[in-house]
């Protein structure tokens, strides 16, 4: 078996994924909170805990964290999402104790320096203007903050100029205390890993932390209440948005919904593809989207054209999810599962989609990814299954976010309607 598993005592999960014959290892933590376990007045936070976390620690400073693993050929990152943040490491298997050490010595002793703290303020400032300056990405977060109004899982994961201004030394160590706590951490390994090895390092740097005792969720149950977000601004593209409501990572119809979202728009032979640009020329991109979180979801289709298209564009996209309800060929259906499984298989050649892969699969569901449940899974959906998750995602509450010059863009009231037609 290639894939193990094992729960240290105080609560940590650790997960490996062999690779045979790989020369490196990828590994890195895998932390179940992300923006979405933010106090709406710290949005932000879980952001600049990621940025602050490589600044630091008693016995290294952030340029010996950088220089330390680069002088052994290898790489460090991280990332914030909405329900999960990751701090990771690729480097050759004979560098792994150091990987691990360096991780550990920064999830656990890190001292946010005022002075870093203050350099990080000013580049999280500038990635927000940057963030406001690329469109494509603003239509996206706008159409998050409408599905979510006024609730944590609908806030900007970089938070607002005017709280990442005030965010203090002690606001990120209450944080890290409260939300990093050893029930909500699994350790991931994949490439060149022995599982029982990598488990003894694990429990020697990691095995001192307190397991949790009757740790809070700090989530709310998500409302998706949409509401049209329409920023008008002098661009050369018009970028679209239309969402509904979708399902969560832990609904029976996911794969459904994956095989939904490849036909629609999952790629050039999908049916928005080819009706929208392949035929018409009216976009540069347009594809569907599908998000997934503990307890709800979003299902979607982005486009972005010229503003001179959008009156022609709109309509042909609502048509084609009106269609799509009354179902898909075999051929369609055949090809996504074939995509499906082999865009899965493809993945699992490199060592960093395994970790990422193994990390978010124990968070989501508390048991390592296995390639034959997902083969399995989506060749089991029928087309009737199609069809009923269709009918259910595409009757509930539209969300329109589009930025540009929308002088064009079909009322939303005559969208609702032409979806109802």
């Amino acid at each position: 078996m290639t894939i193990s598993t094992t729960t240290l005592p105080n609560g940590i999960r650790i997960v490996t994924d062999r690779l045979a014959g790989a020369e490196s290892i990828a590994l890195g933590v895998w932390v179940g909170v992300g923006t979405r376990h933010e106090d709406r007045a710290q949005n932000g936070i879980a952001h600049m805990l990621e940025h602050m976390l490589f600044k630091g620690t008693p016995s290294r400073t952030a340029k010996v964290i950088s220089e330390v693993i680069e002088d052994a050929g290898g790489h460090m990152n991280a990332y914030t999402g909405r329900e999960t943040t990751a701090y990771y490491v690729h480097v050759l298997k004979d560098h792994t104790d150091l990987a691990l050490d360096v991780l550990a010595d920064m999830l656990q002793n890190s001292i946010f320096p005022e002075d870093e703290l203050e350099r990080e303020r000013a580049v999280i400032i500038q990635e927000i203007h940057m963030y406001e300056d690329t469109p494509d990405d603003v239509v996206f977060e706008r159409a998050q903050m409408a599905a979510y109004p006024d609730q944590a899982l609908g806030a900007s994961g970089l938070g607002t100029i005017d709280i990442v201004k005030n965010i203090s030394q002690k606001d990120l160590k209450d944080y890290i205390a409260s939300r990093y706590t050893a029930d909500k951490i699994v350790i991931s390994a994949a490439g060149a890993v022995e599982h029982d090895d990598f488990v003894e390092k694990v429990r020697a740097l990691f095995g001192k932390m307190s397991p949790a005792q009757n740790s809070p969720s700090w989530m709310s149950p998500a409302h998706y209440q949409p509401t049209p977000s329409l920023v008008e601004k002098d661009t050369e593209q018009a970028h679209l948005v239309i969402g509904f409501q979708g399902i969560s990572h832990s609904d029976p119809a996911y794969s459904a919904m994956r095989i939904l979202s490849s036909v629609l728009g999952g790629g050039t032979s999908s049916r928005l593809w080819q009706e929208v640009r392949e035929k018409r020329g009216l976009v540069y991109s347009i594809h569907s989207f599908r998000d997934s979180y503990v307890d709800d979801g979003q299902f979607g289709v982005y486009a972005g054209s010229s503003p001179d298209n959008l009156k022609e564009m709109v309509p042909i996209i609502l048509d084609e999810i009106v269609k799509i309800q009354n179902g898909i060929t075999d051929h369609e259906l055949a090809r996504a599962k074939i995509q499906i499984i082999s865009g899965a298989r493809m993945g699992r050649e490199k060592v960093m989609s395994r970790v990422d892969q193994q990390g978010r699969h124990m968070l989501n569901y508390g048991s390592p990814f296995d390639i034959s449940d997902l083969t399995s899974a989506v060749n089991a959906v029928t087309q009737e299954d199609i069809i009923r998750l269709a009918k259910f995602v595409f009757s509930t509450p539209l969300l329109v976010s589009a930025v540009g010059q929308l002088d064009t863009l079909m009322p939303y009231d005559e969208m609702k309607k032409r979806l109802t037609a």
